[in-house]
């Protein structure tokens, strides 16, 4: 059954106060902008998510209950600010409405905007997978590449199988289409497509490489993948912490260890190579943090690594700062146009003799 043939769901009008169905719109557009670049820090505070999500989940029900009558807001907040949070709120609502003119309307919006789409993708995720198996049936087998996409995403954010299917996905014509749907068959395991993934390692696409190499660790051949992994770390932009947490999946433990000591002799990947450090789950390395916590440059990977390895800091609010001055004249030179949130290096030590963490010097 397509999408433009399954029962609509009903969302009767309704009279409804006008501004609190206004604050409605605005603040599901926010909330859920505002999650999403939280799952996208390093690394994620899931109390913090899951805080917002709440509170994100309380206005949809709002939106909800205003029926049919939300749509001319949420179509004007999106006019209006034509950004992710606003696509996820008009989308959320398009697929709520199970109204395929709308959801078509919703796509092209996503399709002219690409800044905007992560927050069609978000819709797609927030709702239920039998929710939106109808469109995502239609789409994935649709001629318009973009369609596609957005039917593997959905596939990707629900781990669902599309069985033979996935196999013509990964060889698609469009690169972006390739790299999803070799990421999708990782998640998945699907081991019967290993040849097809060892054949995207030499892709012409850098990411379609880069998640068909992540695609071969999850499956374990993470010997064939390795290198790619490697030389995807300093070029992969927001995947590099992906590439280097397969890396370190795929091991051996001591030769990854050797690979980010080489890392650290040069500028450009040293932050890299710290970041990694977290990732190899040994505690015994805070003492080697809280030194790199006083470098500038690698501090920001040094909290980041901290984090990962000792989650239950978090509850001291004291350890970092976004204020240079409070941070010590070297980062006042090296973030004269703003700081980023950095650890308070003294603080941190502080806390680790506390907890008993720290290696006696």
């Amino acid at each position: 059954m397509s999408a433009s043939e399954h029962r609509t769901r009903a969302w009767p009008k309704r009279r409804v106060a006008t501004d609190i169905v206004r604050q409605h719109a605005e603040r599901a557009a926010f909330l859920w902008a505002q999650r999403d670049n939280l799952l996208a820090s390093d690394p994620p505070d899931p109390k913090a998510i899951d805080s917002v999500g709440q509170r994100l989940a309380i206005n949809l029900d709002g939106l909800r209950i205003a029926s049919a009558s939300a749509w001319p807001f949420l179509l004007k907040q999106y006019e209006d600010f034509s950004e992710k949070g606003e696509l996820f709120a008009l989308g959320w609502a398009a697929l709520e409405l199970m109204d395929h003119g709308r959801v078509g309307q919703v796509v092209e919006f996503g399709r002219l905007a690409p800044d905007s789409t992560p927050g069609l993708l978000g819709a797609l995720a927030w709702h239920d997978a039998m929710t939106i198996a109808p469109f995502v049936r239609e789409w994935i087998g649709s001629g318009d590449a973009f369609k596609r996409l957005l039917a593997v995403s959905a596939c990707q954010e629900h781990s669902v199988d599309p069985k033979h299917i996935l196999v013509r996905l990964v060889r698609d014509s469009d690169a972006k289409v390739r790299a999803t749907s070799a990421r999708l068959a990782g998640t998945l395991k699907r081991t019967d497509l290993a040849r097809e993934l060892f054949d995207r390692l030499v892709d012409r696409d850098e990411f379609v490489r880069l998640w068909a190499a992540w695609a071969l660790t999850e499956l374990g051949s993470g010997d064939a993948a390795r290198d790619n992994l490697k030389k995807a770390v300093p070029t992969a932009g927001v995947n590099a912490l992906v590439a280097m947490r397969a890396v370190v999946k795929a091991g051996p433990e001591k030769e990854v260890r050797a690979w980010m000591g080489r890392m650290m002799t040069a500028p450009v990947t040293a932050p890299l190579a710290v970041r990694g450090i977290g990732m190899l789950g040994d505690r015994r390395v805070l003492n080697w943090l809280v030194d790199r916590m006083r470098e500038p440059q690698l501090a920001i990977a040094a909290g980041a690594a901290f984090l990962e390895l000792f989650p239950e800091a978090r509850e001291d609010g004291d350890l970092f700062t976004i204020d240079a001055t409070e941070a010590g004249k070297p980062f006042l030179a090296c973030f004269v146009d703003g700081m980023a949130k950095v650890p308070l290096a003294d603080k941190v030590e502080a806390w680790g003799r506390a907890a008993g963490l720290l290696v006696t010097r």
